[in-house]
C-alpha cells in the first residue's frame, strides 16, 4: 500500500511580529510529523518599513529592515519551507520600487526572492497560484473579496478558479466546500483558509483590541487523486494532530 502524502500549510508569519513560542511548536511539530513538503501561503515578512501606511511615520526611519529580513530567512529555514506563494505584505518591496525608483526595477538583487535569500534556501517562489495537489491550488487570499465568514474567502475562489483553494491572508481558520451537480454527476470543491502565526501583541492595526482571527495551520492529506484537508487549531498554547498535543 503506497503511503499518504502530507503537506503542512503555515500562513502570516509576519516576521518579525510572530509567535515565537507557537512557530518554535511547530519546527518540532514538523521535526516529529516529518510531512513530505512545508509549504506557506504569503505574508512571511511584514515589511512596515515600506508599507504605504507607515509612509512618514517612524518604522520608515527605524533602519531595521536588515534584521527583520534575517530573521525571516531564519525562520523559514527552520520550518523547511519549500515553497511560497506570492502575498501583499512580500509585494510590498516591489511597489515601494515602483512607486518611488522605478529605474531600479529589474535588477536582480532587488527581487524579493534575492531579498529573502530563497534560492540558498531552496524555496520556490510561486508568483502565480500554485497547483500543490491533485485539483488543490495555493494562493494567499487577496486575489478576491475577503469575506466575514471564515471559510468563505477560500470557497469564493475555489468557486472562480474551479479548483480546492488553500489560503490564508484572512488570519481565520475555516473549513467549507460546495458542491455542483449535473446529470448525475457532481464535483465538490473545497475552501481551506489556514490562519495566522503572527504575536497579536504586535498587531497595533486591531482597532480597540477587537479581532476575528483564529492561530493555527493545515494539513493536506495526499492520496492519489483524493485530497483531504485538515485544520489545526492553536488553542490556548497547544494543538493535537493525530492524538499527539503539542503543548508550551
Amino acid at each position: 500500500m503506497a503511503k499518504m502524502k502530507s503537506i503542512v500549510v503555515i500562513s502570516d508569519l509576519q516576521a518579525p511580529y510572530h509567535d515565537a513560542e507557537a512557530v518554535n511548536a511547530i519546527k518540532k511539530f514538523i521535526y516529529w510529523y516529518q510531512p513530505d513538503t512545508v509549504v506557506s501561503v504569503g505574508d512571511e515578512i511584514d515589511l512596515p518599513q515600506i508599507s504605504r501606511w507607515e509612509q512618514g511615520g517612524e518604522k520608515e526611519w527605524e533602519c531595521s529592515l536588515g534584521w527583520h529580513r534575517d530573521t525571516t530567512v531564519k525562520l523559514l529555514k527552520d520550518l523547511t519551507v519549500e515553497h511560497i506563494i506570492r502575498s501583499n505584505h512580500s509585494d510590498r518591496l516591489y511597489n515601494k520600487i515602483k512607486s518611488r525608483a522605478p529605474g531600479l526595477l529589474g535588477l536582480p538583487e532587488l527581487e524579493i526572492e534575492k531579498f529573502l535569500r530563497l534560492d540558498e534556501l531552496g524555496i520556490t517562489y510561486h508568483h502565480q497560484p500554485y497547483e500543490l495537489a491533485p485539483n488543490w491550488i495555493l494562493v494567499h487570499g487577496d486575489e478576491g473579496n475577503v469575506q466575514p465568514t471564515a471559510g468563505a474567502t477560500a470557497l469564493g475562489l475555489a468557486k472562480r478558479s474551479g479548483a480546492s483553494v488553500v489560503c490564508g491572508h484572512t488570519h481565520r481558520m475555516g473549513l467549507t466546500h460546495w458542491t455542483q451537480s449535473w446529470a448525475g454527476k457532481s464535483k465538490t470543491v473545497w475552501g481551506l483558509e489556514v490562519g495566522h502565526l503572527m504575536n497579536l501583541k504586535h498587531a497595533r492595526y486591531i482597532k480597540a483590541g477587537l479581532f476575528t482571527w483564529q492561530q493555527g495551520f493545515g494539513i493536506l492529506h495526499v492520496d492519489g487523486k483524493n485530497v483531504m484537508p485538515q485544520m489545526v487549531p492553536i488553542v490556548n498554547k497547544s494543538f493535537t494532530v493525530d492524538g499527539k498535543v503539542y503543548k508550551w
